[in-house]
């Protein structure tokens, strides 16, 4: 269970925030992380229940959209976990603006297109070499 630090710094992330503040999310998330029974990915989804204006899901296909080419299949820290996190969070905000997607809705709305656009190329055995059509 999350300690009552953990809470009081999740607590200060509000679901009408708009802008990411680095040093609360990474301190939010180390919090998390060394709570028993939760991982990245559960992590990632309490701070998107928190505020999705600020936060998405970064799962492979996002990943891949965003970034053209497969999502690391291995951290050597949970530091550059977080880091991977925070700069793809960026670089999501950014594809949005250009693409005019609704953030809120981004990571759904990314898998979607991901789907469409990369049909037929596995996740598995997706390479930097394929062009992912943005």
């Amino acid at each position: 269970m999350l300690d009552d630090e953990g809470f009081l710094l999740l607590n200060q992330i509000k679901k009408e925030d708009e802008i990411l503040d680095i040093e609360l999310t990474v301190r939010v998330l180390h919090k998390l992380l060394n709570t028993k029974g939760i991982q990245f990915a559960m992590a990632f989804k309490i701070l998107r229940f928190k505020s999705p204006k600020i936060y998405q899901l970064i799962d492979q296909r996002v990943y891949r959209f965003i970034n053209g080419e497969d999502i690391p299949s291995y951290f050597s820290s949970t530091e550059k976990q977080i880091e991977l996190y925070i700069s793809n969070l960026q670089k999501l905000r950014q594809v949005c603006i250009e693409k005019r997607i609704d953030f809120t809705h981004s990571d759904r709305i990314i898998y979607e297109l991901d789907k469409t656009n990369n049909k037929g190329i596995s996740l598995k055995n997706y390479g930097a070499s394929s062009s992912v059509k943005n």
